[in-house]
């Protein structure tokens, strides 16, 4: 991360609104519990938690558009969430944000985006996360984000914060896809976004696609934001997640992933989402993510 930062300030989004499987809403809960606070506070950082955001259930039974599942809960948390966002970057604090499912970067990258020119965003997820209602399988917002940050899908989603698009695309990378819709392949092709499939990682090496990456964002961005989703490293090292795809990045890819990522200065925020202890086995994707953060926050060895 940017080593300017001495805050880091922590709001947990226990979303589980933007899929169908419950559980991911322990999410933030799980890394707590997996040591967080304390990991981060070690390495030398002054930490605020702020707590969760509150998610109101009983807003799920209102009509909502054709294949946008929750739509109204989800644009008042990601409304939240934009503001509460807002306020730490006011405090000069690093934003890290623990999910929940990614519906919540809309949110999130609706408060970020306002104090940059050119907010850089890395998509660390075996998905794209670039459907709309119209491309969409399913009609779950956790695989909408992406589009919805470069303004593309419904309005009251791409508007958020009052302003759209958030991202440009040739502002993204996307790291460690090997899921990915037919919308999402021709929306990639269209926009001409940057994507590194497990395909490239094999055959270039971790090394490799983050050190381009860096060069690649360095040149374009004012500001990085990362957006892990757990589901980007392989299941048998991260196996409490809602849509495992097998064939991931190791865990070890992804800390010297972070690792590079950390010597970079080019993180100015991150978060941390889709970890599920319903279907974990005893806290062992909450260990991993508590893990990954602390190298993105500069942890080392010696």
């Amino acid at each position: 991360m940017n080593t300017t930062f001495k805050k880091v300030s922590i709001i947990g989004v226990p979303m589980d609104l933007g899929q169908k499987r419950r559980g991911v809403d322990m999410g933030p809960s799980a890394l707590r519990y997996a040591g967080l606070i304390e990991e981060v506070e070690e390495i030398g950082y002054e930490v605020r938690d702020y707590g969760d955001l509150q998610i109101d259930r009983s807003r799920v039974k209102e009509s909502v558009p054709v294949n946008l599942t929750n739509l109204h809960e989800v644009i008042r948390v990601s409304e939240e969430l934009q503001k509460e966002v807002e306020k730490i970057q006011e405090e000069g604090s690093f934003p890290l944000l623990l999910g929940g499912d990614h519906s919540m970067s809309i949110g999130s990258i609706a408060g970020l985006s306002k104090r940059y020119q050119n907010l850089g965003v890395i998509w660390y997820d075996a998905h794209a996360d670039l459907n709309t209602a119209d491309t969409s399988p399913s009609g779950n917002i956790h695989g909408m984000p992406l589009a919805v940050n470069l303004g593309i899908g419904h309005p009251s989603l791409t508007k958020i914060g009052g302003y759209g698009p958030k991202v440009k695309p040739e502002n993204i990378v996307i790291i460690g896809a090997r899921s990915i819709d037919e919308g999402e392949r021709a929306l990639i092709k269209e926009k001409g976004i940057k994507v590194y499939t497990m395909h490239e990682i094999d055959r270039l090496g971790m090394t490799k696609v983050i050190e381009e990456t860096i060069e690649y964002l360095s040149e374009r961005a004012d500001g990085v934001h990362l957006s892990l989703d757990l589901d980007g490293i392989d299941p048998t090292d991260a196996p409490g997640v809602g849509t495992p795809v097998i064939g991931g990045v190791s865990y070890r890819e992804s800390h010297l992933a972070l690792e590079m990522l950390a010597e970079s200065n080019l993180i100015t925020s991150a978060e941390f989402v889709e970890v599920n202890p319903i279907l974990d086995i005893k806290n062992k994707t909450g260990d991993v993510a508590v893990a990954l953060i602390t190298s993105l926050l500069g942890k080392r060895l010696l």
